[in-house]
């Protein structure tokens, strides 16, 4: 490992598909990607579950569940801020899940993942300072045809 690359330790237990392998050093990016796979192995299990045709807000509160219970940090509708030349907004942007206060998940229950949505989850990266934006689209037959990673910054 890098001596100059950052690390963390993760104490999160040791659930088999949860937070995930207990007591293991992670230079930022990996645990980016290990918060990156519990979404998706929660996605998974929500959308087997539940299947298509509910709104997002369900699926956005079955995933924050999910999510929480196997460990993870989790907010819900995250307020995002906008500062411009030093000016503090609150102008209603809202993330729909902050895992860790580095991944934002953006949950859709749409017929098509539009450019403006990949757009919303980079304005998101942008103003949150994060890297790693999940879109996940609810409303598909296999949720994984509906699951993009977008990165800012890297």
């Amino acid at each position: 490992m890098n001596p100059q690359m950052k690390t963390f330790q993760f104490n999160r237990g040791e659930r088999k598909e949860g937070a995930g392998d207990a007591r293991q050093l992670y230079d930022t990016s990996l645990y980016e990607n290990k918060i990156a796979e519990g979404v998706k192995n929660a996605a998974l299990h929500v959308h087997k579950s539940l299947g298509p045709g509910l709104l997002e807000s369900a699926y956005e509160e079955c995933l924050a569940y999910t999510l929480i219970k196997n460990g993870w940090n989790v907010k819900r509708q995250a307020p995002m801020p906008l500062i411009f030349e030093e000016v503090k907004m609150d102008l209603g942007y809202r993330i729909d899940l902050l895992v860790e206060n580095k991944v934002v998940v953006e949950v859709k229950a749409v017929e098509a993942v539009n450019p403006v949505h990949v757009a919303q989850v980079l304005t998101y990266l942008k103003l949150s300072n994060c890297k790693l934006g999940i879109l996940i689209n609810f409303h598909t037959a296999r949720v994984m045809d509906g699951f993009r990673r977008i990165v800012h910054n890297l």
